[in-house]
Order: C-alpha cells, then sequence, then structure tokens
C-alpha cells in the first residue's frame, strides 16, 4: 500500500521506496499481473473521488511501468470513496483512506522472466547433472545469463538439461 497527501496523486519517496520493493516481488513471482487500485476519503464529490483514485492508482502504474514492468501487466482500479480503511463519515479527510493498493498474483511454477527462467535452469543443472563434458558448456550458458544474454544462455542450458533427460520447467 501507498499513501498520498490530501487532494494529491504525487508519490512520496515512501511509496517509491514501496514501489521499488513491488517491482521486485513481479520479477519473482514469474508470469505475474499486478492490480494497483485507488482509494480516497471522502471528502469532494464522489464523482471528483473517482477520478481522484483513477489518477492515484495510474501514478502507481506510471512508476511501475519506469521501473520495468510491462504495462500491459497492470490493471488499474479506482474505488473512489468506497472500501475505505478507516471508516468516516462524509466530508472527513482520513489519511489512511488515501492510499493505492498494490497487489501482485503469479502462477507458481511458472517463469515469465527470462533472467528468472535461466537461473531456475542452471539451478535444475546444479541438482540434476553431472557431466563434466557439459560443466564448461554450462558455465558459458550461466555467464551469459547472468551477463543478460538469456537469448543464447537459455537454449544453451535447455539442450544439455535435456540431453541429461531432465525435464524442463513451464515457462510462460
Amino acid at each position: 500500500m501507498v499513501f498520498f497527501d490530501w487532494d494529491s496523486y504525487k508519490l512520496s519517496p515512501q511509496a517509491l521506496n514501496t514501489l521499488s520493493q513491488v517491482v521486485t516481488t513481479f520479477r519473482n513471482a514469474g508470469n505475474a499481473n499486478v492490480t494497483a487500485t485507488g482509494h480516497t476519503d471522502t471528502s469532494g464529490t464522489p464523482e471528483y473521488n473517482m477520478a481522484l483514485s483513477l489518477r492515484r492508482a495510474n501514478a502507481v502504474k506510471n512508476e511501475l511501468v519506469r521501473q520495468g514492468v510491462p504495462a500491459a501487466a497492470i490493471n488499474v482500479v479506482g474505488k473512489g470513496e468506497t472500501g475505505l480503511l478507516v471508516q468516516t463519515g462524509d466530508g472527513v479527510r482520513e489519511p489512511q483512506n488515501r492510499r493505492a493498493e498494490i497487489v501482485v498474483q503469479g502462477q507458481p511454477g511458472v517463469v515469465g522472466n527470462d533472467l528468472a527462467y535461466c537461473r531456475q535452469l542452471s539451478a535444475l543443472y546444479r541438482r540434476n547433472v553431472s557431466n563434466s563434458n557439459a560443466d564448461v558448456d554450462a558455465g558459458n550458458a550461466l555467464a551469459r545469463c547472468e551477463a543478460g544474454d538469456t537469448a543464447t544462455g537459455i537454449p544453451m542450458l535447455s539442450k544439455i538439461l535435456t540431453d541429461a533427460r531432465v525435464p524442463l520447467p513451464p515457462r510462460a
């Protein structure tokens, strides 16, 4: 969750730090989706608050995209003044209600991020293959993955594992 000042959708330094953690969670979750749900307090009209809640959710989305999360993986929802964290009457400026909730949902066992998939393959290699001829190739493949060249590393590790009859994990 990130919080906002009254009538604002500007992300605070604390919110930016929280969103960096969300990005890390997204990258580790596999084939994940993110939902950013904006909320407001009860000051202002319901129509204005609905629009403000969407601006808050979109501010979260824009920052996540800036930090590398694909825009297509992010859903934006505005709740306005519904779903209050702290129940208040109408017209109350409650800081806990001015927020965006961020949920990351992945598919267990499915890795969508190429670097994460490459690391998963290298872990499988270490656990299941003890062929010294493949060690040099696997080392090269792992080095390519760590350098960001997953386009080369993944096929190399996949071949080594397939040749060793090790089942490959599912991939998005």
